[in-house]
């Protein structure tokens, strides 16, 4: 099992910046396939981004293409997502997830371990 905590959440107003990261352990980090997924109040969990076990592969939803960037140090077992021009709708919960599934991608099925979970606040 893998223990994951989030961390960097906050208010920030339209425009600005946040970075999340996330801190694993329980698990040789390198083995793990890493992803961030957000749930906004009344909505479903939704993918976010994801990075190969070595980082070099990055996967993206369209929505936050151009705008979201996640990183991973396997030196230090963290994966960051740093997220530029916020908008309101980006208002959510992140989530940080791992899977020892080289294939997982967008779907939250394929993940096996969470993190709690941070508040990212977005005003206008």
């Amino acid at each position: 099992q893998v223990q994951l905590v989030e961390s960097g959440g906050g208010l920030v107003q339209a425009g600005g910046s946040l970075r999340l990261s996330c801190a694993a352990s329980g698990r040789p980090f390198r083995d793990l396939v890493m992803g961030w997924f957000r749930q906004a109040p009344g909505k479903e969990r939704e993918f976010v981004a994801r990075i190969s076990r070595s980082g070099s592969s990055t996967y993206y939803a369209d929505f936050v293409k151009g705008r979201f960037t996640i990183s991973r140090d396997n030196a230090k077992n963290t994966v960051d997502l740093q997220m530029n021009s916020l908008k309101p709708e980006d208002t959510a919960v992140y989530y940080c997830a791992a899977s020892g599934d080289i294939r997982a991608y967008n779907r939250a099925a394929s993940y096996t371990d969470w993190g709690q979970g941070t508040q990212v606040t977005v005003s206008s």
